[in-house]
């Protein structure tokens, strides 16, 4: 096993480990824009009480995958900044906005109208952002992105303005929703009403994720046949099993109540569905002219990374425990806030 394999693999990894997380709390975001009814506060303070612990930390899984990037296979990062500068411009605006008015809503001096001002960016940050992050996605595997002798030749709109890209961006609003809506209900399983609050939510967005799921598969068709033909392949029956398994299991367990159970198969599902593009674009890093072994550094530089993830890994991963286990442990929060 190669050591460019082992950081592909890492940078896979970081990707679900985003999606579980930091896509989570844009779900979260979401939910805080569309709070409504008399218990639109309460909402808002639960999903307040959910992010805040961990929000930042969250992002060292993206932080992650920009790093092992441009320095494993720099040709690669060259050419997606180049081609998706718009896009991934307005993806650095997003958080950067999200994170500001997150902070700013609790800490800024308190008039009538400061928290509902900067609750309005916050929300809206956190609903563009994870359309731009699936819009990107989706032109990396559109085929549209042509790159020639390192250079990017397609110009600077070409993949992520296509209605495959677009559908991939709507796809991942949907499920970081969906997925947010889930762990809050076990965030909040001590307070009825609001469980039954994001019990609703989810369910609701987990049954709007099929037909953009559907969409994004008939667009694939034209719009990226790589894909299409690797989710058609002989690889793909039982690992699209497995995804609809996952999914029907979280509305099920949503559905009678047993939160942690949906929890837990709603991150399968983000799981699954990810390693599914993965395999299906591989090896590829953008479609059809870069590959990650014609975009690999020096085998020394890969090396040499090897080792310092490794050992990252050894501080990372029991960093990670303990934070979750402090603020998301058994009976952290399970009460809600306010109880």
């Amino acid at each position: 096993m190669s050591h460019a394999f082992l950081l592909e693999v890492v940078i896979l990894v970081s990707l679900v480990f985003y999606a579980l997380s930091g896509g989570a709390d844009f779900g979260g975001g979401v939910w805080d824009l569309l709070a409504r009814g008399p218990r639109a506060e309460q909402q808002r303070a639960a999903i307040d009480h959910a992010i805040a612990p961990i929000w930042e930390a969250n992002h060292v899984w993206l932080i992650v995958v920009v790093v092992v990037l441009f320095s494993a296979f720099p040709p690669a990062f060259g050419a997606i900044m180049t081609a998706l500068h718009v896009p991934l411009t307005l993806v650095l605006i997003g958080i950067v906005l999200r994170a500001a008015a997150f902070v700013f809503r609790k800490y800024d001096v308190q008039t009538s109208r400061s928290p509902h001002r900067w609750g309005r960016v916050f929300g809206v940050s956190s609903l563009f952002t994870p359309f731009l992050l699936g819009l990107c996605l989706g032109a990396l595997a559109s085929g549209e992105i042509r790159v020639t002798d390192g250079q990017v030749v397609t110009g600077f709109f070409a993949g992520w303005t296509r209605p495959f890209a677009i559908a991939c961006g709507l796809f991942a609003q949907g499920l970081f929703a969906f997925l947010a809506a889930t762990y809050l209900t076990v965030d909040t399983a001590g307070n009825t009403e609001l469980c039954r609050d994001f019990r609703r939510r989810a369910l609701g967005a987990g049954l709007a994720l099929a037909p953009v799921a559907g969409l994004v598969f008939l667009l694939a068709r034209a719009g990226a046949p790589r894909i299409f033909a690797g989710l058609t392949g002989a690889w793909a029956p039982p690992l699209l099993l497995t995804t609809s398994v996952a999914a029907l299991a979280a509305l099920g367990a949503l559905w009678t109540r047993r939160f942690r159970l949906a929890r837990a198969a709603a991150a399968l599902q983000v799981a699954c569905i990810l390693l599914g593009w993965a395999l299906a674009q591989y090896p590829f890093v953008i479609v059809p002219d870069l590959t990650f072994a014609d975009a690999a550094a020096p085998p020394n530089v890969l090396r040499l990374l090897t080792y310092v993830f490794a050992a990252g890994t050894v501080v990372l991963a029991p960093s990670f425990y303990y934070l979750f286990r402090v603020f998301k442990g058994s009976g952290a929060s399970a009460a809600g806030p306010g109880h």
